[in-house]
């Protein structure tokens, strides 16, 4: 089956008898870019809200700037406090903060050079975040998406509906409340 005939076969399916679970793209521009302006197809992280439970899918983050551009190209440790900074702006933008994260999935292009420096930096920034009990965590050798990303970060946080305030742009200029 052609893309084309698969996209024409899903468009003409029913719709289903299940509710959809709320969920909206979420944003920091005042640290990185939006994915789709330099061609991909992802958001940066979704929030769900689920009879009172607001879940934030963080995708993969990197150490890239409001641009887009990757930052601190050759110095991983560099890399990973920027990486870190960017995905606590994508907390921040939904009233979350590091102690409402759960899980993370570390993807690093060369875990046997890093790994050691990547837990020592992790390590202090967690102490920092006074994060008690410590995120669930996997850490995976991998090729990224750019030759000079040393490190990308997924993450998912969890938290009370009621207790986050989103101050994400709806696109008009109003903020949004979660």
């Amino acid at each position: 089956m052609s893309l084309p005939n698969l996209a024409a076969e899903t468009a003409a399916m029913p719709e289903t008898e299940h509710s959809t679970i709320p969920k909206k793209a979420v944003s920091a521009h005042q640290v990185l870019n939006e994915a789709p302006a330099y061609g991909s197809a992802f958001s940066r992280a979704l929030r769900l809200d689920i009879r009172g439970v607001t879940i934030l899918l963080i995708s993969g983050t990197a150490s890239v700037d409001e641009e887009g551009r990757t930052v601190h190209p050759g110095d991983f440790g560099a890399q990973v406090w920027r990486t870190y900074r960017n995905i606590t702006g994508l907390l921040d933008a939904e009233g979350a903060t590091w102690k409402d994260i759960v899980r993370t999935t570390c993807y690093l292009r060369d875990i046997e050079r890093d790994y050691a420096e990547f837990n020592r930096i992790r390590t202090q920034f967690f102490h920092e975040q006074g994060l008690n009990p410590l995120p669930a965590s996997t850490g995976i050798q991998a090729i990224l998406c750019r030759p000079d990303l040393l490190i990308e970060i997924e993450a998912i946080a969890i938290f009370e509906s009621d207790r986050g305030v989103s101050n994400s742009d709806n696109g008009d200029g109003a903020k949004v409340a979660a």
